[in-house]
């Protein structure tokens, strides 16, 4: 355990690196002069006030959510890639129930939202399971194809329910229905002028932590957990074992769904204004989860630090653009890094045939 330990920090740190160094290239060759000043304050700007940390871990809440969606599936022999339409579907009940259900009380409208965007990610994440466990029909196929069935059936539905006329083409959650900060905008927050500009930093990031943790003791420390892996490890084993396999497959999809669609929620009930667009768009939050997934080498704990890695990256990049690099360029950059960090596993698996195991008692 404590070489493995080893190896896994020393593989993340590797990509991590490589990463920095080839996105420092990018900008090398696109501008030389401006090159350095502007790298440096993508990696330094998490330093210069609290507001900028509460921003960082505002922006981790949903990609941590979505790794995770991406952990579970894998830690239990499937690959989610539709944790984007899943994510999806849970930020459009959100906003719905927070749109529609007026009559309720606001903290019981914020745990309805929360609740229904889990039960509307698990069921869409069910479609791909039930392919799966009865019609062997592989989950990467499936997955794919319901992110694009749900872009567009979310697109008509939006126009059809909860569509704002005042706002063109997209709708947000009303300001009742957001998650509160419990102070933390008093903690993240920077000076401006005579007074500060805070955070929304808020709720969302202590539930994001919550399930991760919950979702390590589920998979390591319950029967469920363990009979969940043991399906993905070796199928035929856990049939003769008298596991039902289909039902745990299910029953995963369904967890990964849940998973991400309470990512969808979070991330449009953080008091911003973000709104969900009736445009046809694939959110990116279901597909940076698969790189914060592989950077926290399907480890629940070590996604919840992967996620804050990605997010710092994100808005540290945005913070380039005043030196002259162009948005585009900005992404590329930021794209290229958080892409190496997907081969994490690839790193860790070859050091670790350079440094093989020694023998028992060594």
């Amino acid at each position: 355990m404590k070489r493995d330990s080893i190896l896994s920090l020393i593989s993340t740190l590797i990509v991590i690196i490589a990463g920095l160094l080839i996105g420092l290239i990018v900008l090398l060759v696109s501008d030389s002069n401006q090159a350095f000043p502007a790298f440096w304050t993508m990696i330094s700007f998490g330093t210069r006030n609290m507001r900028n940390v509460g921003d960082v871990l505002l922006g981790a809440t949903p990609i941590i959510l979505t790794g995770l969606s991406v952990t579970f599936a894998f830690k239990t022999g499937l690959f989610n890639i539709g944790a984007a339409g899943q994510f999806a579907f849970g930020g459009f009940t959100a906003i719905y129930i927070g749109v529609q259900f007026l009559f309720l009380p606001p903290p019981l409208r914020i745990i309805c939202s929360i609740l229904g965007a889990a039960l509307a990610g698990a069921v869409w994440g069910a479609i791909p399971g039930l392919l799966k466990a009865y019609r062997n029909v592989h989950e990467v196929i499936t997955s794919i194809m319901t992110n694009y069935i749900g872009m567009y059936l979310l697109s008509y539905t939006i126009q059809n329910t909860i569509f704002d006329m005042g706002r063109t083409t997209t709708t947000r959650m009303p300001d009742d229905s957001n998650l509160p900060t419990l102070g933390l905008d008093y903690i993240f927050r920077e000076p401006l002028g005579s007074g500060y500009r805070s955070s929304a930093v808020n709720l969302g990031i202590f539930i994001a932590i919550l399930i991760a943790i919950l979702v390590y003791v589920i998979l390591d420390k319950t029967k469920f957990g363990y009979e969940l892996k043991a399906c993905g490890f070796n199928k035929d084993a856990a049939k003769y074992a008298g596991i039902n396999q289909n039902k745990n497959i299910v029953f995963s999809m369904m967890i990964c769904g849940a998973i991400a669609g309470i990512g969808g929620a979070l991330n449009y009930m953080n008091g911003t204004g973000l709104s969900m667009t009736a445009l046809p768009l694939l959110a990116m939050e279901g597909f940076t989860g698969i790189s914060v997934a592989f950077l926290g080498l399907t480890n629940p704990i070590g996604v919840i630090f992967s996620g804050i890695f990605v997010s710092y990256l994100f808005l540290g990049g945005a913070r380039m653009q005043p030196f002259g690099f162009s948005l585009e360029l900005v992404n590329i950059v930021v794209a290229v890094i958080i892409y190496f960090c997907a081969f994490v596993l690839v790193v860790k698996t070859n050091i670790g045939k350079i440094f093989p195991k020694g023998k028992e008692g060594e």
